[in-house]
């Protein structure tokens, strides 16, 4: 009984943690709305700002043939999931001189989950 009990309660876990990430997916999603008029996640797509594809893990001004601002191919940044919650959360004041006009993302979690999003369907 014991053991049935043990297996039952980390089945929970389990399929709670599968839960609570497609909520976050999902709530990413949501918030990627706010990036799709200028960005994309597909590769070499670029729009008013460069496709977002392998940008989680990937170098700033990564994106072959999209003109960037000197101070982002200078920047010498990679784009790790902690680089991108900063340069998230106020896109002009984390990197002084970029042209991205984005006001940023205020909520931990609208970064958070926007980043899990954007790993998760632009690789």
């Amino acid at each position: 009984m014991r053991n049935i009990l043990f297996l039952a309660f980390g089945a929970a876990l389990t399929f709670g943690n599968i839960s609570a990430q497609a909520a976050d997916l999902a709530a990413g999603e949501k918030v990627f709305k706010k990036c799709k008029a200028c960005h994309s996640l597909e590769e070499g797509k670029k729009k008013v700002g460069p496709s977002l594809f392998g940008v989680v893990g990937g170098p700033a001004a990564g994106m072959k043939g999209f003109k960037y601002s000197k101070t982002m191919r200078e920047s010498g940044l990679t784009w790790d999931e902690a680089t991108l919650d900063a340069y998230l959360e106020n896109p002009r004041k984390f990197l002084k001189g970029n042209r991205m006009a984005f006001p940023g993302l205020k909520k931990p979690e609208d970064r958070e989950n926007v980043i899990a999003y954007i790993r998760e369907n632009a690789k």
